[in-house]
């Protein structure tokens, strides 16, 4: 079994870095996530017993006082850091600009979905799932697609 310092990537790409014991998380150790989020925790024979999550963009995930995205402010993360575009010049998300979406697919958070294929792939393009009838609806319905239309701000000449 594994047991002291190490580190272990699970098959769904996340990858942990941390103390072991009998083949389990125990002690300080970080999961590292394919997204890019961190989950940095104590933890007790392969439980966390406290812990704390910060995004890909550095937004740290608080369960008390939750302020980011709370139905009032609706704003991203980089526009809370950064303040927000000059009127008229939208943000799409998080990332500005926004990632390139491969022809007839949607951005579905986590990586690209095909709706031909019905395959979802990370943004390293690697396989991720097969999709489900109910997130093929979800997806084509709330995603952002390829070939949707921008706003893009032109300057006056």
């Amino acid at each position: 079994r594994m047991e002291g310092p190490g580190s272990y990537t699970l098959p769904t790409g996340t990858e942990y870095r941390g103390e072991l014991k009998d083949g389990m998380f125990h002690g300080r150790g970080v999961l590292l996530f394919p997204t890019g989020g961190r989950y940095e925790a104590v933890w007790h024979r392969g439980v966390p017993v406290e812990g704390t999550y910060a995004f890909a963009d550095g937004l740290a995930y608080e369960d008390e006082r939750w302020l980011y995205c709370d139905g009032y402010d609706r704003r991203f993360y980089t526009e809370i850091c950064s303040g927000l575009k000059p009127a008229g010049i939208s943000q799409l998300t998080n990332l500005d600009p926004p990632r390139k979406i491969p022809e007839g697919c949607y951005d579905c958070g986590d990586g690209f979905y095909n709706p031909e294929t019905r395959i979802v792939i990370d943004y390293k393009l690697r396989f991720l799932r097969n999709a489900d009838d109910d997130e093929h609806e979800w997806i084509i319905r709330t995603c952002r697609k390829a070939e949707d239309e921008t706003t893009v701000h032109k300057s006056k000449p």
